[in-house]
């Protein structure tokens, strides 16, 4: 079966993810996301997401590099989307990551005051992604990007665990049909199985997300349909996980969401990056 190398500093494995930076990401998220812009919640969702992945590879001495992380920003430019020290690099090992956050902010969350209220309290919230909103929406561009940063890596880890990518957008491709560009993601391959791409539409509307389906039928427009047919059937042990999330997932689910929320985002990143087989 495939999907199933160990994932270890000696055969680490990678995560690209490619994030529309396009102006429409200052509209703000439909449902009860009225007023948070889908750029500000994506940002804040990548920035935990990299923190827990930091989290996942923490030992007792020191952050191991199971994985290279790499995060393509594309509206006004198509290119590293990294803040601070970390700008303009692409494959970064997690424990630069871990080492060189661009700042660390504070942030408030609410807790259990363990009488029956909510209080505020203070965490620490380190920010390697910042948020922007700027340009059209080159996804051609940023999927070869990440066609040839990913070629690279198989050809030094050609026994890996097969590299995840994940495209987060809320419109059309502005340089031509990504199909082309996105197949030259998914043939490639390790010896354990093809690289994954999966993709999420933000929503701008109240209506309800379609969330894995197996097939395009009921989905919105031609253009859900096109990014439907470019994501990648989910893996077994990725069904598992959404089947556990209390998810519909049949046969032949793909990883692919539409007309998401900021909670469908989160569990999105969520089950598309948990390992199978971290050592």
């Amino acid at each position: 079966m495939p999907y199933t190398a160990e994932i270890s500093r000696s055969n680490p494995s990678c995560f690209v993810f490619l994030i529309d930076q396009s102006g429409s990401m200052q509209d703000p998220f439909g449902g009860g996301e009225l007023t948070r812009k889908k750029a500000d919640a994506v940002a804040d969702a990548i920035n935990k997401l990299l923190q827990n992945l930091v989290i996942k590879c923490a030992k007792s001495e020191g952050v191991r590099d199971y994985y290279n992380v790499t995060v393509i920003g594309y509206g006004t430019h198509v290119g590293s989307a990294f803040a601070g020290a970390l700008s303009g690099r692409e494959s970064v090992p997690i424990s630069d990551i871990a080492n060189q956050p661009a700042r660390i902010e504070e942030r408030t969350k609410k807790i259990d005051d363990g009488a029956g209220g909510l209080v505020d309290q203070t965490v620490k919230f380190p920010i390697w992604f910042d948020a922007i909103a700027n340009g059209g929406t080159p996804m051609c561009s940023a999927m070869a990007r990440a066609q040839a940063l990913l070629s690279g890596w198989l050809t030094q880890h050609p026994d890996c665990f097969p590299p995840i990518a994940i495209n987060i957008t809320d419109g059309e491709s502005t340089d031509g049909d990504p199909t082309s560009s996105a197949n030259g993601i998914t043939n490639l391959s390790s010896s354990d199985g093809n690289v994954l791409l999966f993709n999420l539409h933000l929503s701008s509307t109240s209506a309800s997300s379609v969330e894995y389906p197996a097939s395009d039928t009921g989905l919105a427009d031609e253009y859900a349909k096109l990014l439907f047919s470019i994501s990648s059937p989910l893996p077994d042990y990725m069904r598992s996980i959404a089947l556990q999330e209390g998810l519909s997932v049949s046969d032949g689910a793909r990883g692919f969401v539409f007309n998401a929320d900021i909670v469908s985002v989160i569990r999105f990143l969520d089950i598309g990056t948990r390992p199978s087989n971290l050592r």
